[in-house]
C-alpha cells in the first residue's frame, strides 16, 4: 500500500455518510498508523488505505497526511475526528434507546409429562435476557390451558386433542416405542421384540391419551356375557380410567396383568425396579411436535422453535 496523498474530489451530496467508514477513520486516526490499524479492524491494509480515500472524495476535503514518515491528521481531519467520535457515540445511543423503547415480549411454553424445554428455554433467555420467558408443566389433558391461551405454545407427544385446524404443529423429534412389561416377563433381555412376539398378551387400552398406553389392537371385553347379568369378571382387575395416573398404570403391568406401549425418551418407567423395557419393532415412531397458534406472530416463539435440532435424541430440549 502507498501512503502517498490521495487525490480528493468534490463533495459527494447524493449518498449519506456511511458510519462504517467513519468508525474505520477513528480507529486510523487513533493508531495513526494503517498496518495496526488494519489490525485492529480485521481488515486488509490496501483494502483500509481505499475506504479512507473514499471518505475523503466524499468529503471533498484530506483528512490524513501520508508520508514515507507516517500518517498524521490534517487540520480538518481533528476537526472531523471531534465529530466523528460525536456521531458514533450518538449513534450507539440511538439503538440503545430504540431497543429499550421496544416491549421485551413474553413467552409462556406448557409441555407435558415427561417432556424437557430446559434446554430450548435456556438458549432462549440468554438471547432474550430482556423478555419474560415462563414454563409450566400439564398433564397430558390439560389442554385448555392451551385453548385458554394461558400457554402461548405447547410441546406435546401426538396426537392430542386439538383443533388442528387453527394449530401450527412443527416436529421437534421422533422417539421409537418400547413395550413394557412385568420385570419378570419372559421377554426380559432381549435387544428387541415385535408385536407378533406379544400377540396373545392383553395391553392396557387407553381412549383419551392415544400417545401414551397405545394398544396395537381393541382390548378384548373384561366383562362376563352380556346375557348371564353377571356383571364384571372378578378375576379380571378394571382397566385403567381417563383419572388413572401414570403410576396406577404401572402397577397394572407389574402386576402381571398387562402390558403398555411407551415411547422410547419416556424414562420413567426405567425408574422402578418391577418393570421392564424392551425395544418394539415394527411400530410408527411418536412424533414430540410443538403446537402454537396458527395466528401467533410472536418473535419469540419464532425463535424458540428454532432452538431445537431434530435427531435420536432429545438434542435442544435438554
Amino acid at each position: 500500500m502507498s501512503d502517498t496523498p490521495a487525490a480528493t474530489e468534490g463533495p459527494d451530496h447524493d449518498t449519506d455518510l456511511d458510519l462504517r467508514l467513519v468508525r474505520y477513520f477513528t480507529v486510523v486516526a487513533e493508531c495513526l498508523n494503517f498496518g495496526r490499524a488494519a489490525d485492529r479492524l480485521h481488515v486488509a491494509q490496501p483494502s483500509l488505505s481505499r475506504q479512507m480515500q473514499r471518505l475523503e472524495g466524499h468529503l471533498g476535503v484530506r483528512l490524513l497526511d501520508r508520508t514515507s514518515q507516517g500518517t498524521g491528521l490534517t487540520q480538518a481531519g481533528e476537526v472531523f475526528l471531534e465529530q466523528a467520535r460525536t456521531l458514533l457515540s450518538t449513534s450507539r445511543r440511538a439503538m440503545s434507546v430504540t431497543r429499550a423503547a421496544a416491549p421485551a415480549g413474553a413467552l409462556t411454553v406448557g409441555y407435558v409429562e415427561d417432556l424437557a424445554v430446559s434446554g430450548a428455554v435456556r438458549a432462549l433467555r440468554a438471547a432474550h435476557p430482556d423478555a419474560r420467558i415462563r414454563t409450566r408443566h400439564l398433564a397430558w389433558n390439560e389442554t385448555r390451558a392451551f385453548t385458554e391461551r394461558r400457554i402461548d405454545a405447547l410441546v406435546t407427544r401426538k396426537p392430542f386433542t386439538l383443533p388442528a385446524d387453527r394449530l401450527r404443529v412443527t416436529v421437534l423429534y421422533e422417539e421409537p416405542r418400547v413395550l413394557v412389561v412385568p420385570a419378570t416377563h419372559r421377554l426380559v433381555g432381549k435387544e428387541h421384540v415385535s408385536l407378533d412376539d406379544v400377540a396373545d398378551e392383553e395391553f392396557i387400552p387407553c381412549t383419551q391419551s392415544a400417545a401414551l398406553w397405545t394398544a396395537p389392537r381393541p382390548p378384548e371385553p373384561r366383562f362376563g356375557d352380556a346375557g348371564d347379568g353377571a356383571g364384571p369378571d372378578p378375576a379380571v382387575p378394571p382397566g385403567p380410567s381417563g383419572e388413572d395416573s401414570f403410576d396406577d398404570k404401572l402397577d397394572l403391568i407389574a402386576g402381571g396383568y398387562s402390558l403398555g406401549i411407551l415411547p422410547a425418551g419416556d424414562r420413567r418407567s426405567t425408574l422402578r425396579p418391577d418393570v421392564a423395557v424392551i425395544p418394539l419393532e415394527g411400530m410408527q415412531p411418536c412424533q414430540v411436535v410443538l403446537v402454537s397458534h396458527a395466528d401467533d406472530r410472536n418473535p419469540l416463539l419464532a425463535a424458540f422453535r428454532a432452538y431445537w435440532r431434530p435427531g435420536p435424541s432429545r438434542l435442544a430440549g435438554r
